[in-house]
């Protein structure tokens, strides 16, 4: 099956009656979005492919509720972001991250950032994206997911409307909070207040 609207409309038909072959193609159809999110949201305590698996579940459970009135992605989209905020509140951790729990070259980064205005280097990006979740980690989940889709996945608050049901002004509000958080644990990171 090609990736067109019709197409879709009737492997979901299809899948509804029971044809395997037509849930297989709408798994394959859906897999690429559902593991970008996943990706975005992963909890720390389960394995990507097991929350794709817990979204797919959730979707072909609910598969009779789709009425058509957005598109499927969409509608998908946000049976996954609130599957994986739903993940993230139940492991309910936001530790506190500290010094002594940074890898060497996180901590090199660190102080290359304090020290220097100069980006992190090719060999130094790794370390960098691993200090940034360490220190989204901190976040509850609500405001680490807005904090991720509006400033790593660089999406509006429209489509973050969409994907959430939250209101511009939640966001927004959720956002200020996030990032005051993350410069407060910054702060005490690099200070070594605890």
């Amino acid at each position: 099956m090609s990736e067109t609207v019709l197409d879709v409309a009737r492997c979901l038909v299809q899948t509804r009656d029971g044809d395997e072959d037509a849930s297989r193609e709408l798994v394959r159809h859906l897999y690429p979005l559902i593991m970008k999110i996943v990706r975005g949201h992963l909890p720390k305590r389960m394995e990507e492919e097991d929350l794709a698996q817990a979204i797919f579940v959730k979707i072909f459970n609910h598969l009779g509720q789709y009425k058509g009135a957005v598109p499927l992605e969409h509608w998908v989209s946000r049976i996954a972001v609130n599957t994986c905020l739903n993940q993230l509140r139940a492991e309910n951790i936001r530790p506190e991250l500290r010094w002594a729990d940074l890898k060497p070259a996180e901590a090199e980064v660190l102080e290359r950032v304090l020290t220097t205005s100069q980006e992190p280097g090719p060999a130094e990006q790794l370390a960098s994206r691993d200090l940034v979740e360490k220190l989204l980690a901190t976040l509850n989940p609500a405001d680490r997911s807005v904090i991720t889709m509006l400033e790593l996945e660089d999406r509006s608050i429209e489509e973050i409307k969409a994907l959430t049901g939250w209101s511009a002004s939640l966001i927004k509000v959720r956002a200020f909070r996030a990032r005051h958080k993350l410069k407060k644990e910054f702060r005490k990171l690099v200070t070594g207040d605890i």
